[in-house]
């Protein structure tokens, strides 16, 4: 790969602009909280957010959102929680979750969220790091995590309970339920009636007003300390991604404890108005999309790669005329995507076709997957096969693609409406990316975090004069589009020497209906093998229709037609491949990953150096001759 040396600068940042940037007002307001007490008191009886209860969707007002989180701002400070301290989150999306954030920053403390997966040491790690004063669990199973490592955390004062179901008769000084906080909230704010809008004018652009905390796939957690004014910056160019209002619904499934969810979800419906939708949980987000049907819905590759398939395999199974239906009107859409992606405009007998084409067929897909009201799809968090975006585009989707991590508070880089595809579009303005002379992409900017919670040299390490490594390789064209490559970390040279990218190879391995991921291997290898998780329930209909008999997840793996179907599969991306990056061999992982897992992160990619890791023995095997 050739080196793109570091004056290659893809950026909209003006020369005038210096090390300390201005400070970004959204209606005025400086900071989150000061802009979610201006929306609540314009806002009033409009609805906030839904939550499906028992069946029926429960709305929420933003009026409702403000007082509950006064309320819970001021049972913190009753509780004796003062400016900077830190109170933590371990609970699925709820509006719980908000009414907390919004109360804990309400006061000037921090908010951290913490994944509901993590186990009670994780939990315990992150608790001691941050030195969280307050928690708050969502129900008795997060409660018993805390309970089991709670001797091991002097900085806890409280523990907040949202669910207190199977806790009747549970008693213990240090834990309460969210309506009894909300009731010290009630006395304090009778007391001292100003306190609320006083600390939120305290409040200040550069104080931290988010942790973050990483994944730790390359060591121990760290907390990541995202300032208002890193957010504000966001917000304010939130239109170059989706141009949202009140009369829109986001739904709400990724973690909130991950940035892309905070920015995305929860503080794009601050800016805008929309309307948030909480998803009964992971196993009913397909029926929750189609219930919502979303105006807008970003997700992680895995997603939609998961969309795809699902349609592939309908349209598989459907009769002769549906399929050639299905198949012509992809063509027109594709002949239509073409044209928008390469600047040309649609002709009349084009466009009169695609709209044959969607009427007939196309419309039926979107309703089927539930995004028949979608304005814009987003996608990011990990890469995404150029392919499988086009594939949306000719269903006629706005699509767009965005780069960024925690460090740059979510956002670096946006797809505009002139899409290039295999690129993660432009910097956001008044920011800028350049690539070193080793080929790793730097960021700089006002979304630039303030560095990592005590951990000065990793700090120094990650940001330097200004510029953020981000530990990605890539370049960026005469254009001005950003193009990725791979990780730093991630980059292949096989004994021979040749360099390989994997995560391409994986993204065209992904883009079967029967591969739900895969880890490609061969560094310092002789060849390229591959471990692969297969789509469940798409190999579990191919077993059924096939007749192969299989009773386990890992009996349905060592099935030889299921290994023939999946060396197909990998044999149709090698045609696509040069010679030394073809896979040679693979190995079906036989154990059904989900969230809880170890091997998956909480936006479910497998963690490539844990999986070479585990199955160091499985992936020695495949270099056995």
């Amino acid at each position: 790969m050739a080196l793109i040396m570091s004056e290659t600068i893809s950026s909209n940042f003006t020369q005038s602009a210096q090390s300390t940037f201005p400070t970004f007002l959204i209606y005025g307001c400086d900071t989150v909280p000061a802009l979610f007490w201006k929306k609540v008191g314009q806002r009033g009886d409009l609805v906030a957010m839904r939550e499906k209860d028992l069946g029926i969707w429960q709305e929420t007002s933003w009026k409702t959102y403000g007082d509950q989180a006064r309320l819970c701002g001021m049972g913190l400070r009753s509780l004796g929680l003062q400016r900077g301290d830190v109170a933590s989150i371990i609970s699925e999306n709820l509006p719980e979750w908000l009414f907390s954030d919004m109360g804990i920053q309400g006061i000037g403390c921090i908010p951290n969220g913490i994944y509901p997966t993590d186990s009670a040491q994780q939990l315990c790690y992150i608790l001691n790091d941050s030195a969280t004063s307050v928690l708050f669990v969502e129900d008795e199973e997060q409660l018993d995590k805390i309970l089991a490592v709670r001797a091991e955390c002097p900085s806890l004062k409280a523990v907040v309970v949202y669910d207190m179901k199977g806790l009747k008769g549970f008693s213990d000084t240090q834990v309460m339920s969210f309506e009894k906080l909300l009731e010290l909230g009630s006395r304090y704010l009778a007391e001292k009636p100003g306190v609320w809008e006083q600390e939120i004018s305290l409040t200040a652009a550069d104080d931290i007003a988010v942790l973050i905390y990483t994944s730790g796939t390359t060591g121990a957690p760290k907390g990541a300390m995202i300032s208002h004014r890193n957010l504000l910056y966001q917000l304010q160019h939130s239109e170059l991604y989706c141009d949202l209002g009140p009369k829109d619904d986001v739904l709400s499934f990724l973690p909130l404890s991950h940035i892309a969810e905070r920015k995305l979800g929860m503080l794009f419906s601050l800016k805008t108005g929309a309307i948030l939708n909480f998803v009964e949980g992971l196993d009913t987000v397909n029926q929750n999309l189609r219930e919502v049907a979303p105006t807008f819905l970003f997700a992680v590759p895995r997603l939609w790669e998961k969309f795809y398939s699902e349609i592939t395999i309908r349209i598989s199974d459907a009769p002769w005329l549906a399929r050639r239906a299905y198949v012509l009107a992809i063509r027109i859409g594709n002949m239509l995507a073409d044209a928008r992606l390469n600047g040309r405009p649609v002709s009349p007998l084009l466009g009169a076709a695609y709209w044959m084409a969607d009427v007939t067929v196309l419309r039926n897909i979107k309703t089927m997957l539930g995004l028949s009201r979608a304005k814009v799809l987003g996608t990011g968090a990990a890469p995404i096969a150029p392919a499988l975006l086009k594939w949306y585009l000719a269903l006629g989707f706005e699509m767009r693609e965005i780069y960024g991590q925690t460090e740059c508070a979510g956002i670096a880089t946006i797809m505009p409406s002139e899409k290039r595809l295999g690129t993660v579009g432009k910097s956001l303005p008044g920011s800028e990316v350049k690539v070193s002379e080793v080929g790793e992409l730097l960021i700089r900017g006002p979304h630039v975090f303030k560095g990592y919670l005590n951990a000065p040299e990793k700090t120094a390490e990650t940001v330097v004069d200004g510029w953020l490594k981000t530990g990605d390789v890539g370049h960026i064209d005469s254009e001005g589009y950003v193009h990725i490559t791979d990780r730093m970390k991630d980059i292949i040279i096989t004994a021979g020497g040749k360099n390989i990218t994997p995560s391409e190879i994986e993204n065209l391995l992904k883009f079967s209906p029967y591969i739900s991921d895969a880890v490609v291997v061969g560094d310092k290898r002789k060849f390229l093998t591959c471990l692969v998780m297969i789509d469940h329930d798409n190999v579990v209909k191919y077993a059924q229709d096939k007749n192969v008999p299989f009773s386990t997840y890992s009996s349905l793996c060592h099935a030889k037609e299921v290994q023939d179907l999946i060396g197909i599969e990998i044999e149709k991306v090698n045609q696509q491949l040069a010679r030394v990056e073809t896979i040679k061999r693979f190995r079906l992982i036989d154990q059904m990953l989900t969230a809880d897992d170890e091997e998956l992160t909480p936006t479910m990619k497998l963690k490539r150096k844990f999986v070479n890791q585990k199955y160091a023995s499985l992936i020695d095997s495949m270099y056995q001759d």
